[in-house]
């Protein structure tokens, strides 16, 4: 539908600046569905990609929105490979094995994955972990497991290991169909600490991280605007000039798309800048404000605005390209069920609770 796949989404840098994109963002053109493919790219990205707080966060976040605008999916295998080498950077923990890697800091009911010391005194895993995106193709992985403690680390684990099983998911959504999340299981699974006790839910770029995931939403919610767009000017070089209708509903699009980017080039200015406390989500820390804060804004504007985008771009072309256009549909469901790693009211009630301590600026 839209004639842009493969167009950079600008948060702050100068157009011909994101000219150097173009030529990657082709290349994950041509693999949309190749998961080994984008996995491929992902790791090449990662060798050069900006890392959050070091000076171009904005370039960051732009990378992560361009890939996403051409496939969500492939903005979904992107984003936890870069992430889980920044993770790696501020722990100063070497990234082996080489190739893709992914985070997996989900639990579930029933579920537990557990860190103990060996007699050597090495830690290794045993247990499960739920929620454990493309496990069976990725090279390695930072996870999150309960010590001995009972507190949650952080440990990198290479997924070749024998002791590492992967549960193939009965994924029945039709979103994110080439990413399935299933359960992998450890046995004896020997493990390198990343940062210490609690240091990952209070390392520098917790929150930061969790912005980048927005930034991937806010590439997928330009694609859907430029497919509306697209839509409308193919429309009238046919006879069909938009109604007035449809012109504002173009325009609502237009202001949440330039307001939430606006958004995020200040929230990227301010980290680079120092300005964000680098506090991750520590609930027990209460001196002053913390990045989480504003994590859990963008997190939850950019959801809102996500969905307001969708809902206003579906009642205007209808049913006809969720039926029949097969970009359209994919990216429509893709981004539906990616957006739901927002926890919608929950996350509000989180912010709530720290704008009630004082954590807001009006």
């Amino acid at each position: 539908m839209s004639d842009s796949e493969a167009q950079p989404v600008r948060i702050s840098s100068e157009p011909v600046q994101l000219q150097a994109l173009e030529p990657m963002l082709e290349k994950v053109r041509e693999s949309v569905g190749d998961v080994p493919a984008l996995l491929a790219i992902a790791t090449e990205i990662g060798m050069t990609a900006p890392q959050p707080g070091e000076g171009n966060t904005a370039k960051l976040w732009e990378l992560l929105a361009s890939v996403t605008a051409v496939d969500v999916a492939a903005g979904r295998v992107l984003e936890p490979h870069l992430d889980a080498v920044a993770i790696l950077a501020q722990a100063d923990v070497p990234a082996t094995p080489d190739g893709a890697w992914g985070v997996f800091a989900a639990e579930g009911p029933g579920l537990k994955l557990e860190a103990k010391r060996d007699n050597a005194g090495n830690y290794v895993l045993n247990g499960s972990k739920p929620w454990c995106s493309l496990a069976a193709q990725l090279n390695g992985a930072v996870i999150t497991a309960h010590t001995e403690d009972n507190s949650r680390a952080a440990f990198a684990v290479n997924l070749k290991h024998p002791g590492v099983s992967c549960e193939t998911p009965q994924w029945t959504s039709r979103g994110l169909r080439e990413i399935p999340s299933g359960t992998v299981h450890f046995d004896q699974v020997p493990a390198t600490p990343v940062g210490g006790e609690r240091w990952y839910f209070t390392r520098p770029g917790f929150a930061w991280g969790g912005m980048g995931v927005a930034a991937c939403w806010l590439g997928g919610a330009v694609a859907v605007a430029r497919d509306f767009r697209s839509a409308l000017a193919k429309g009238a070089e046919n006879g069909r000039e938009p109604d007035q209708i449809a012109l504002a509903s173009l325009g609502e699009v237009d202001r949440i798309i330039t307001s939430v980017t606006g958004y995020l080039a200040q929230a990227a200015e301010q980290i680079d800048a120092g300005e964000l406390d680098e506090r991750g989500e520590d609930p027990t820390d209460t001196n002053g404000p913390s990045a989480w804060s504003e994590a859990l804004r963008i997190r939850g504007t950019v959801a809102a605005a996500v969905e307001r985008v969708q809902t206003v771009v579906t009642q205007n072309l209808g049913p006809a390209p969720l039926a029949f256009n097969e970009a359209y549909g994919k990216r429509m469901a893709d981004l539906s069920l990616y957006i739901r790693q927002h926890h919608a009211m929950r996350d509000d009630a989180q912010l709530g609770a720290l704008t009630l301590k004082g954590e807001c600026q009006w």
